[in-house]
């Protein structure tokens, strides 16, 4: 039984100023477990049903080049428990809204910085994508073909390397000022988040149990199981038993020798045992091989297209996919026993909720009005 429908995070104030990339995600997942997030962004415009990121959201538009405009913006940061942004260095020092300006009427406040880069260092002010800064971790050179890397779209350094890190932080300084009463400043920088989540590599390096060369180690498709194959009908299947006992069974279900079983981990045999198995593989459809496994600690299952996820049984039967006003999106992660996260909400217009956020600060009417005369409202 839940103690509220409102989720564990309802009653945090957020605010996050309107960008690009790991810092809506992130706006994004704590209003999906309950916090109020006030979308500070440039202009009005209309509903946009497929703006996942922005769902669950508030969102006012300011002139903040108008001193009216952030004075607003300033009144709305006033109440936050938490801002996150994700501008370059000094960007919101500009607008009269960097950390010492904001710490100056809320000196309560967790201030999120979300870069590429950090907020400091030679490289501080250059642009750069997901791509560049696992590039420059040694993060995608491990990654892709033995012939070339292979950017894994951008989930690792802008959304793992990135959002996660934004969320560990805010909510760690959140943590913190129970204690002391203040807030601080948390530079989240994807360079940094990005090696962080390579500790287990970083540990194989160290041991010698990882080689430069790509598809030549345990965990990038050099192993024969642990890797994808093609069926019979071209579609895929993914192969992963790494402990013994599990491998065993991969070698019982799908006829592979028994022999292998000995020398599961001799990565001389990996690379003549990677074309036997494929053949092997190759001899039935993605359904005959994912029914042969299923229910089975063979670690086998098939590769779902984006279309067919949504209706396999085990995602299905959680809800993990959800389909809202047409378009499919990932249900609240993680998932919590007495304080479930509140229903899904659509994406609202942007500039929706001015009006209504600024009447809570105590604006009238008359106001309102003299400011959307004045160019304040946008």
């Amino acid at each position: 039984m839940s103690d509220t429908g409102g989720g564990p995070l309802e009653g945090l104030q957020v605010v996050e100023m309107e960008g690009l990339g790991p810092c809506p995600l992130a706006g994004q997942l704590l209003a999906d477990l309950g916090a109020a997030v006030t979308v500070i962004t440039r202009r009005s415009g209309p509903q946009d049903k497929t703006d996942i990121n922005n769902r669950g959201k508030r969102s006012v538009a300011l002139n903040l080049k108008h001193s009216e405009g952030l004075k607003a913006a300033q009144a709305i940061v006033a109440r936050a428990d938490i801002l996150i942004e994700g501008f370059r260095p000094g960007v919101m020092e500009r607008m009269g809204l960097g950390p010492s300006d904001c710490h100056a009427f809320n000196p309560g406040l967790i201030f999120g910085r979300m870069t590429g880069w950090g907020q400091d260092g030679p490289m501080a002010q250059m642009a750069g994508h997901d791509i560049n800064y696992l590039g420059l971790t040694g993060v995608l050179n491990a990654i892709g073909t033995a012939e070339r890397p292979i950017p894994p779209m951008n989930i690792a350094a802008d959304y793992g390397g990135g959002t996660m890190f934004l969320l560990l932080g805010v909510l760690s300084a959140l943590w913190e000022r129970q204690r002391s009463g203040r807030g601080q400043v948390v530079d989240a920088a994807m360079v940094d988040g990005a090696p962080a989540l390579m500790a287990l590599i970083h540990a194989m390096i160290a041991r010698g149990q990882w080689s430069e060369q790509r598809e030549a180690n345990w965990l990038d498709g050099g192993a024969p199981f642990y890797r994808t194959y093609e069926c019979a009908d071209g579609k895929h299947i993914a192969v992963g038993p790494l402990e013994p006992q599990f491998f065993a069974l991969l070698v019982e279900k799908a006829g592979l020798p028994d022999a292998h079983r000995a020398s599961q981990n001799d990565a001389t045999t990996w690379a003549a045992r990677r074309t036997d198995y494929a053949e092997v593989f190759r001899q039935k459809t993605r359904a005959e091989w994912e029914a042969l496994f299923d229910g089975s600690d063979a670690c086998v299952t098939p590769v779902l297209s984006w279309s067919e996820a949504p209706d396999h049984p085990h995602l299905k039967s959680r809800g993990t996919l959800q389909e809202i006003a047409g378009v499919t999106q990932a249900a609240p992660a993680p998932r919590f026993d007495r304080t479930p996260a509140p229903a899904l909400r659509q994406p609202e217009a942007p500039g929706s909720a001015t009006e209504d956020v600024l009447r809570q600060l105590g604006y009238s009417d008359e106001a309102l009005a003299d400011l959307r005369a004045t160019g304040v409202l946008t």
